[in-house]
């Protein structure tokens, strides 16, 4: 398999889309997710990356670099410099119809918060989290769950090569990603709370028992999660309060956000120890999380999980004009309709549930609950409202 075997029409429809309507379009995601390879492929006057020694240097003096550009201009990895979003405002408003800015950025929530203050109204954002079942097809979903969904992981000649990249990133990400971005926090020390991570993946996260388990401070937990957070690699699912009588969490739920990742993290070499491990219905339920969330985000701003004390719960939630909608990841060869589920149904008033498993065959087990399988959820009637 190449990159050049791999469609990705629609992400670059979309993006293209952006770039025709906004005068700066921001393409986020995690380091090596295709951004770079993407924006390839689209027209620009000029392109600068900043993890290169030379363009760094030249924006010294961004400024003077940018006001003498015109067309479409590529400003890759630049969380590098965030003091050149205030400018970029200046030459969009001073420029216009004269310059389109495409910047490309691996740290979500400090690149948001500083183009946001800056751009509103003048930048829109597209996350591109690595390959999708459309993009790959639904036969090899199987290699998608094990490697996870970074294109070269993915693409590794086989699963010992794709074992190896994963481990790479992962040490990459720690001694050099995240130094770039002004955090110092020892490697070792960041990687053992990422293992840790593990343990808690698919699960109610608390940060008080996550700190004595680690010897650090709440606090510290807080500021560690946030990292891994900002830099995509680990999604913390925010509960639904639903307004019912019963006594409902309120702790996030964590995931690390890639499973080829979570998998690398745990030592798994191959499929097999995926399928033997107790880690097993986590793992779906984190791979079809990440899935539908791409499917389904360009048009819902978040999604939820749903839990009781008494026990109820359901694994995803959104909600479409004003309409509430459900997902059960279950990692059986045959889901059946559970007390948790009619709850679900009950106490939120769900339009729709779907149970996404690993099988082949699609079944109903209620006028509101479908079966489907995780090769079909492409599919262009599943998740609309």
């Amino acid at each position: 398999m190449t990159m050049l075997n791999i469609d990705r029409s629609e992400d670059e429809q979309k993006i293209a889309k952006l770039i025709e309507q906004f005068p700066v379009t921001a393409i986020l995601g995690p380091r090596q997710s295709g951004k770079t390879t993407i924006v390839s492929g689209i027209k620009a006057e000029h392109r600068f990356d900043l993890e290169n020694p030379r363009d760094l240097a030249v924006f010294d003096n961004p400024q003077t670099v940018l006001e003498n550009c015109s067309g479409t201009i590529v400003i890759d990895e630049i969380q590098r410099k965030p003091e050149l979003f205030p400018l970029l405002r200046y030459l969009v408003d001073t420029h216009k119809n004269k310059q389109k800015y495409i910047i490309l950025g691996s740290a979500s929530k400090d690149l948001i918060k500083q183009s946001s203050e800056s751009l509103a109204g003048r930048i829109a954002y597209y996350e591109l989290g690595g390959f999708r079942l459309q993009d790959i097809g639904p036969k090899n979903w199987p290699a998608l769950w094990y490697r996870g969904k970074f294109p070269l992981s993915y693409l590794a000649q086989d699963d010992q090569a794709s074992a190896q990249w994963r481990e790479q990133y992962i040490t990459s990400f720690l001694e050099r990603d995240i130094p770039q971005l002004g955090i110092s926090i020892p490697a070792n020390i960041l990687r053992r709370f990422w293992l840790m991570l593990c343990d808690y993946h698919g699960n109610i996260i608390n940060h008080s028992e996550l700190g004595r388990a680690f010897g650090i401070s709440d606090t510290t937990v807080r500021r560690y999660l946030e990292i891994l957070q900002s830099t995509f690699m680990i999604r913390l699912l925010q509960p639904w309060h639903a307004n019912i009588s019963k006594r409902q969490v309120k702790n996030p739920k964590l995931f690390i956000r890639d499973a080829g990742i979570f998998h690398a993290l745990l030592g798994f070499s191959s499929l097999n120890n995926v399928y033997g491990s107790v880690k097993v219905g986590a793992s779906w339920e984190g791979f079809v999380l990440e899935e539908i969330v791409q499917i389904i985000q360009k048009r819902r701003e978040e999604v939820f999980f749903w839990r009781t004390h008494n026990g109820a719960e359901l694994d995803m939630l959104w909600m479409d004009n004003g309409t509430l909608f459900g997902v059960e990841c279950k990692f059986s060869d045959s889901p059946k309709l559970t007390p948790s589920m009619l709850s679900a149904l009950e106490d939120l008033k769900l339009a729709q549930l779907w149970i996404v498993y690993p099988g082949d065959k699609a079944y109903s087990l209620h006028d509101k609950v479908k079966v489907v399988p995780f090769s079909q959820i492409t599919a262009k009637d599943l998740f609309i409202g």
